[in-house]
């Protein structure tokens, strides 16, 4: 049998170029997104690089932790049928607000950010467990070395900047990759994490353009970090896929685990605070009581 992979946010941009990577590394891909016209424009594409495996997309929305249930019965489900094993799951599902906004009761950036890709993979751990040696690729951020750094709850008290919001669940999730890495270790399925760098993508061209993303500090200074944002996101989709396609299919990596491949495709050392312990069990608690395995 052949080697399968799911990609969330699969439809475009960086998810669309981590699809592209692995089908051309023989893997047979699906892709998930919300709009059924980008997926078939993303199957079209990823079926033309391997058209003996062919890909196929599947609808849902992310930003819903039932839609994440649904989807994960239905992945679980297609692979318990077919008896094909599940290689490899990338969540690059990300996104950033301008604005505070709630999904599910829930601010919406640690919904996206974290809780979606943590229930998606919790739910799948039995399938991706049985394929194994399989893989789970996470795709952080740099951002999260400005994010606060305690998960007494969701949100941390004060005013909403959507930047620092972002890296501070995209820290959450980071966290729970190298948690989990210790958890799963032995079992066959090793958990890694992806910085992409960034790339010009409709996230970063719909939200890094607005001062009210970061704190009135640095909003001081928003001609300079404009720039900087500028120039970090200057780059193509496919170069910020690189990490994760290494992520999920270099011979290297075989066997090993808890490791975070930086924008330059190569491991890196995690920030301290994502091995912190201590995160760990307040992301833990966080995770299980915001999303459920089974729904409330």
């Amino acid at each position: 049998m052949g080697k399968t992979a799911v990609v969330t946010a699969g439809t475009a941009g960086i998810g669309l170029e981590t699809a592209l990577g692995l089908a051309a590394a023989g893997f047979s891909v699906t892709v998930i997104g919300r709009s059924a016209e980008r997926g078939a424009r993303a199957v079209e594409r990823i079926d033309a690089v391997n058209p003996a495996r062919p890909a196929r997309f599947l609808s849902a929305d992310l930003g819903s932790l039932d839609g994440v249930r649904a989807l994960a019965g239905r992945i679980a489900g297609d692979h318990a049928t077919s008896g094909e094993p599940l290689t490899v799951l990338v969540n690059n599902v990300g996104a950033m607000f301008a604005d505070r906004r709630e999904l599910d009761g829930i601010e919406a950036s640690f919904v996206v950010n974290h809780l979606s890709p943590y229930l998606l993979t919790e739910l799948l751990l039995p399938t991706l467990t049985a394929g194994a040696p399989s893989r789970i690729v996470n795709v952080t951020s740099g951002a999260v070395g400005v994010a606060k750094r305690v998960f007494d709850a969701v949100e941390p008290p004060g005013g909403y900047y959507g930047f620092h919001w972002y890296g501070r669940a995209k820290l959450a999730n980071l966290a729970y990759t190298l948690d989990l890495a210790s958890r799963l270790r032995g079992t066959g399925v090793s958990v890694l994490a992806a910085d992409p760098g960034g790339a010009a993508t409709e996230m970063t061209a719909g939200t890094l353009t607005d001062p009210r993303i970061v704190s009135p500090a640095l909003r001081l200074l928003w001609p300079l970090v404009r720039r900087k944002f500028e120039r970090s996101t200057a780059g193509p989709a496919s170069e910020a896929a690189r990490p994760s396609v290494v992520a999920a299919t270099d011979e290297s990596l075989a066997g090993r685990t808890g490791i975070v491949i930086g924008a330059a495709a190569q491991p890196v050392t995690p920030l301290r605070a994502a091995a912190d312990p201590r995160v760990a069990d307040a992301v833990r608690r966080l995770s299980r009581q915001h999303a459920p395995l089974v729904a409330p």
